[in-house]
């Protein structure tokens, strides 16, 4: 019999005898160096060319702790094992995000929060920022949902810190930056859920190691690997028209693996106008968009491991508002296509290197409409501004870490982006909205490049310490505001060559956390963090409704110095408490700042507001009864006031626009494959006010969201589920009065194909 020519089979389950995709798989030689790790995919694994011995086996998955098992091929050709994973306690949980490296969750000095595949699936939400709300530090401007906001509305804030269509949030794809180039803000019909397998979201400063952006915190969105013959479908149709397919296939051929992931939805969407103001003019929000991506992964040594992925997005809108003179709606489009790869390298003294590149090409075309007042109300709208908005942007990052021993791991790296966009616009006559009398094209290039070191130590078992800091160094550069009457081809008072700008901003963090005992501990953090204003922010107009926002090319940098401390218990492994303060006060914030009121048209202009303070404190529950029954809640209290404003004395002690006080969630779900999986998801947000001078205010609310789940064989499942149950009204927006998601109902099917 030839020497190699012995295999071992497994499936991997949970303790419901439900598969696990993507697990870990490490073979051993007991008496030898061979040693050798695969993925498996939904249930299965296989480990082919053994030579006859006695191998140990050792299997993991994100969720779940450790199996350890042994196989005999000395006289058998083939053995199989069954992995049977118990789920983890939450403080075992592994994640990378908020020390860019593994840790325990348990272990880390921050406050974290985890969505894992299952979470994921027990929400009835079709894009990704609605699942995401049921984390309480999560929101969106303007608290409404992909579905129905104009992309630009689509920026993150984490805890209140600065709420704007601008994220103060880094948001990653399997560590890669995902925000908008231009603007920062998130498109979150990118996110392809279906190969979604955890998001790690880290709910305080992280600038010392992500730099811009990172001011208030990082959602990091992590992917499945490539799995030997993989086939998931996901087809579905939901209220108002709205059909949705995801797909998720991959294999694995010859140490090459590929998986090709990404879904199609449309809907004609829903009115966002409140009825007693609704009129002529008023139409529905409704999205189209498709999204595709391939991923390859390469191992040509154990020591190696290299990788490629590839995207393209493609979504279509019209904004519920249509001309009354031409019939042309409000609309917007984006294509978006990137790609990037890199490296990892494990060195022969064991330390690791990373590396990736990446290119983002994105062109964003909108138009906007003014709604005049008149006689009825909503009954006239004229197009006034055309946007074409083309960007281009390349980055990479090079890391290198190691431990030494076991208690001392260090972490340099580098990293750099490039960005350059333009908004080519055209201003429409203020009669009928059809004849072009501006043109502007305002833009500019920016450029940064940051160095960053982290150290943690453990200099005892119970007490680790982290320190980090960061050096940023970024530029613009070729601004321009050119900008011309049609009529006559003549310049603009406006029009000029804008000066160039630069900054370096230093942003250290020191972090510590104690195990007091075997089940609580506690931690402590101070650090600092900064935002460049991005080229949307110093170059684009844009109006919603009766409020005109205008660009400010003299913005400069945001910086935040706060602080956090945190308490963690886990009185059994089912059973997880937190409760974390924080205090955060940001320098130079840019905000949207009121300048003029009349009946026709609020002018807003962003400005760095002098001095904010955000600060409050978070808690959550986690319960986990038996194998069937979880219970979880979270709440947020969060107190965001103005400070300091030189310019406009009127605006301190405000409250920060679109930043409720309070904030919650809970959860309950019953998963029992013999029966069904039941979840019901509820939350609230508080009351919040819509505009810098608190002249409008927004009443509080809550929803709630319900899914059903039947599995009949471990390949297929039927789901029902239902956003806003009961169909709640709340606002969203004034001037005027917008709604937010309706009760959506959708159901469908999961289909799953494996070796």
């Amino acid at each position: 019999m030839p020497a190699h020519d012995r295999r071992v089979t497994g499936t991997v389950v949970d303790q419901q005898n439900l598969p696990v995709r993507g697990a870990r798989v490490s073979i051993t030689q007991r008496q030898g160096s061979f040693r050798q790790t695969t993925v498996s995919p939904a249930d299965f694994f296989t480990i082919e060319g053994l030579a006859p011995a006695l191998y140990d086996i050792r299997v993991e998955a994100d969720g779940f702790g450790p199996w350890e098992g042994s196989a005999d091929v000395r006289t058998a050709a083939v053995a199989s094992v069954e992995a049977r994973l118990l789920a983890a306690g939450v403080a075992e949980q592994i994640i990378v995000t908020p020390t860019r490296s593994e840790q325990l969750l348990g272990n880390v000095p921050a406050s974290v929060s985890v969505l894992t595949r299952e979470e994921i699936a027990r929400s009835p939400a079709v894009v990704a920022d609605d699942v995401l709300r049921q984390v309480p530090a999560f929101s969106l401007f303007r608290r409404t949902s992909s579905l129905a906001a104009h992309p630009t509305a689509q920026g993150v804030s984490l805890r209140g810190i600065g709420p704007s269509g601008v994220s103060r949030t880094l948001v990653l794809l399997d560590s890669v930056p995902f925000n908008d180039p231009f603007g920062g803000w998130a498109y979150w019909t990118r996110v392809p859920l279906q190969s979604v397998d955890r998001i790690e979201i880290v709910e305080g400063p992280s600038s010392s190691l992500y730099g811009n952006y990172a001011m208030g915190g990082v959602i990091n969105i992590m992917t499945g690997r490539p799995t030997r013959r993989t086939l998931e479908l996901k087809p579905q149709y939901g209220s108002r028209n709205s059909p949705k397919l995801d797909f998720f296939a991959s294999d694995v051929w010859r140490g090459v693996g590929v998986a090709v992931d990404g879904s199609f939805f449309d809907t004609e969407g829903y009115p966002i106008v409140a009825e007693e103001v609704r009129g002529r003019v008023d139409t529905k929000a409704a999205v189209n968009f498709a999204n595709l991506n391939l991923k390859l992964e390469h191992d040509p040594t154990d020591r190696m491991h290299l990788f490629f992925r590839g995207s393209y997005f493609r979504e279509e809108r019209d904004n519920a508002k249509v001309s009354t003179i031409t019939g042309a709606p409000e609309a917007n489009d984006t294509t978006w296509t990137s790609a990037g790869g890199g490296v990892n390298l494990r060195l022969p003294d064991q330390s690791q290197i990373q590396a990736r590149l990446f290119a983002d090409m994105v062109t964003l075309k909108s138009n906007f409409l003014a709604v005049p007042v008149a006689t009825p109300p909503r009954s006239i709208g004229r197009t006034t501004l055309n946007q074409r908005v083309p960007t281009d942007a390349l980055g990479g990052m090079v890391e290198w870490s190691k431990a030494f021993a076991q208690n001392h791991a260090l972490t340099v790296g580098t990293d750099w982006r490039w960005v350059d966009g333009d908004s080519n616009e055209q201003t429409l006559d203020f009669v009928t909205g059809t004849r072009p009398v501006l043109s502007r094209i305002s833009g500019g290039s920016q450029t940064s490049v940051a160095f960053f070191v982290q150290d943690v130590i453990v200099p005892m078992p119970d007490l680790q310490l982290v320190l980090s800091a960061r050096l940023d160094h970024w530029r613009n550069y070729d601004g321009h505001n050119l900008e011309t009457t049609i009529a006559t081809g003549l310049p603009t008072p406006n029009n000029a060559l804008l000066d160039d700008r630069d900054d370096t901003v230093v942003s250290p963090r020191a972090a510590v956390l104690y195990h007091l005992t075997d089940r609580v501990s506690a931690w402590g953090a101070v650090s600092s963090g900064f935002r460049a204003p991005t080229l949307n922010e110093l170059y684009r107009q844009f109006r919603v409704g009766t409020v005109l926002t205008l660009a400010n090319n003299t913005l400069g940098p945001e910086r935040l110095v706060g602080g956090e401390a945190g308490l963690n218990v886990a009185p059994t492994p089912d059973t997880s408490w937190r409760i974390t303060w924080f205090d955060n006060r940001v320098s130079d914030p840019v905000s949207n700042v009121t300048r003029s009121i009349s009946p026709a048209l609020i002018t807003r202009q962003r400005d760095n507001l002098g001095r904010t303070r955000i600060r409050g404190f978070q808690t959550d529950l986690e319960y986990r009864a038996g194998p069937y029954w979880r219970l979880g809640a979270g709440y947020l209290l969060s107190s965001a006031t103005v400070r300091e404003y030189a310019a406009d004395p009127t605006l301190v002690g405000n409250v920060l626009p679109q930043v409720p006080r309070h904030r919650g969630s809970a959860q309950v779900s019953y998963s029992n494959p013999s029966h069904a999986t039941v979840a019901l998801l509820a939350q609230f947000v508080g009351s919040q006010f819509d505009d810098d001078q608190n002249r409008f205010s927004l009443d509080g609310y809550a929803v709630a969201d319900l899914l059903v789940s039947r599995q009949f064989t471990r390949r297929f499942e039927v789901f029902f589920g239902v956003q806003n149950l009961f169909d709640t009204l709340y606002n969203v927006g004034t001037n005027p009065s917008t709604i937010g998601t309706p009760r959506l109902v959708n159901g469908g099917l999961r289909v799953r194909f494996g070796s």
